[in-house]
């Protein structure tokens, strides 16, 4: 197939592009700055210049092509906007890859959050589970891009193959330089001990990025039904304190529990202070069974034992 990858130098990216091109897919990367296009360059992939904000060049770009893959975000945007102005930008980018491919069934498969269908369903969250609805109500929270992943799956009924892959909070790799555990283990160190909140029995799921690839091109590549979600889930549910322990013990550090208190945890969390708080429990087994996807790479604590977050500083 040739595939119009959006955001391929970004850290899914990077291992999404390859992925392709060892499955024998002609891969264009779409490109705004002569770094961007080395980079695509590099990977292996053809280099298309353009830019999210040229909706007709997207169009474009998208009907030369037998699918699309969009992990790209408007990442400018957030110091001014936050991610009210991000999913109001990106809302447009995938309708005009609607256009582009309606009445095609040629796929569309686009980046989304697991957390989209919410936290508290008393259960883990299966791909059956709709997004929520967003709204003024909800504005600066990260329930205002359910928009976005709402949008693709209604394309299914333009005769898109339209889907969304949602991506695990966690999604760790050897090149994962500015993600959760990043910060985390950052935070660790300025504090001289790793926190948790409560008794940290609150779910959290990861993946491997690798493995975040492949579901990718299979959701690309399978004639599976269209407007569904998929999801990138290695480790379905792990406590936080867990997570807390393995990083302490790779630095020598304490791993103590932040009591769930108003003040205490955004003391130690800062800006994090609400997320770390809720449990995120997930399930993939709808994704195994439909696109044969099964996670390959080690998981969430092996990565962490492994020691490379710990090499360097």
């Amino acid at each position: 197939m040739r595939v119009l990858v959006a955001g391929g130098t970004g850290h899914s990216g990077s291992y999404i592009i390859p992925e392709l091109i060892a499955a024998g897919h002609e891969v264009t990367g779409l490109a705004r700055s002569d770094t961007a296009a080395a980079a695509v360059s590099a990977l292996g992939a053809k280099v298309r210049r353009g830019d999210l904000q040229d909706l007709d060049g997207l169009k474009e770009a998208a009907a030369d092509s037998d699918g699309v893959i969009h992990v790209a975000h408007r990442q400018d945007l957030l110091p001014s906007g936050g991610i009210d102005a991000v999913a109001a930008a990106e809302l447009p980018i995938m309708l005009a890859y609607g256009e582009a491919l309606a009445g095609t069934g040629k796929p569309l498969v686009a980046a989304g959050s697991i957390g989209s269908p919410g936290q508290h369903l008393g259960r883990p969250a299966t791909e059956e589970d709709p997004a929520l609805p967003g709204g003024d109500e909800y504005k600066g929270t990260l329930r205002v891009r359910n928009v976005v992943e709402r949008g693709v799956i209604g394309l299914a009924e333009r005769g898109v193959r339209s889907s969304v892959v949602r991506v695990a909070n966690i999604a760790h790799s050897t090149t994962d330089r500015a993600g959760f555990l990043p910060t985390l283990i950052a935070l660790a160190k300025e504090k001289c001990f790793i926190g948790y909140p409560g008794d940290g029995a609150n779910l959290w799921n990861a993946v491997h990025v690798r493995d975040v690839a492949s579901l990718f091109r299979l959701a690309l590549e399978k004639k599976g039904p269209a407007g569904k979600y998929w999801h990138a889930v290695g480790d379905g549910a792990i406590p936080f304190r867990e997570i807390a322990e393995a990083i302490g013990s790779r630095l020598g550090l304490p791993a103590v529990s932040i009591p769930a208190d108003v003040l205490m945890v955004p003391g130690y969390f800062g800006f994090l202070a609400n997320i770390v708080t809720q449990s995120y429990p997930a399930s993939n087994l709808i994704t195994r069974r439909t696109l044969g996807w099964e996670p390959a790479q080690p998981g969430l604590l092996a990565d962490l034992d492994n020691g490379h977050y710990f090499s360097a500083g």
